[in-house]
């Protein structure tokens, strides 16, 4: 795929960022002198999905100075991250048989990465997520203690966007909520309604961003990419 044509994009956005510990939800912490929200949607405006959908706080009225949100269709988010997404799945549009969620804080993802994952996820006609490889070792701890060596070649970093049949991952999400279940992505509600999704290898720079040295390091991942693309052009 050369574009996200005829997908509709889901980005929940209602977060504080508590672990940043600062008074600005991270999404609107700025990485030169851009919001950090305003750079993840031009990410998915230069692919061209058929809409982006923006699910904010009740209480967020700052969504509405940041220049990219007009291209965005905004609805009121939910208190949890799985609320917020199945309020902007309520919001797609019917033509949209695919639908992309992303994390707002997660703006490194690259462009190649998003149309390698449309591509598999099409041609497969199943789901799937941008995820890394874990290199380090991995441990699993009980009180403090080691218990087990974990074999880390079946252990994968899940990243965002994590694309789906929008009326797949609205239903699973519902029965999801209904039992109970702590729904951290959008793959663990697909995973405890039976499906198994696809993994398509991210890049580690797709970060998301939870303390401010990780904002640092969005940082400098940008300016490197900035920086590559200025010496291509010449």
């Amino acid at each position: 795929m050369k574009s996200l044509a005829g997908c509709s994009v889901v980005i929940p956005a209602a977060g504080i960022g508590a672990r940043m510990g600062s008074a600005i939800p991270k999404q609107y912490l700025t990485i030169g002198g851009q919001p950090v929200l305003a750079l993840t949607i031009e990410r998915f405006l230069a692919l061209a999905p058929a809409e982006i959908i923006l699910a904010v706080s009740a209480a967020d009225q700052t969504w509405q100075s940041v220049p990219a949100t007009r291209h965005c269709k905004v609805v009121t988010g939910g208190e949890t991250r799985a609320d917020s997404v199945l309020r902007g799945l309520d919001a797609v549009s019917a033509a949209s048989e695919w639908v992309l969620v992303h994390d707002a804080a997660r703006p490194c993802v690259r462009e190649p990465d998003v149309l390698a994952l449309a591509t598999a996820v099409t041609a497969s006609g199943n789901g799937g997520i941008l995820a890394a490889p874990v290199v380090e070792t991995v441990k699993r701890v009980q009180a403090g203690h080691i218990e087990q060596t974990l074999d880390r070649e079946q252990i994968w970093l899940a990243q965002t966007p994590q694309m789906f049949r929008a009326e797949e991952l609205k239903d699973a999400i519902q029965a999801g909520l209904a039992r109970g279940l702590a729904l951290t992505d959008e793959a663990s509600a697909m995973e405890a309604a039976g499906h198994h999704p696809l993994i398509v290898p991210g890049s580690a720079s797709n970060l998301k961003i939870t303390s401010p040295a990780d904002l640092a390091l969005a940082e400098y991942y940008l300016s490197q990419e900035a920086a590559d693309a200025n010496r291509n052009r010449l």
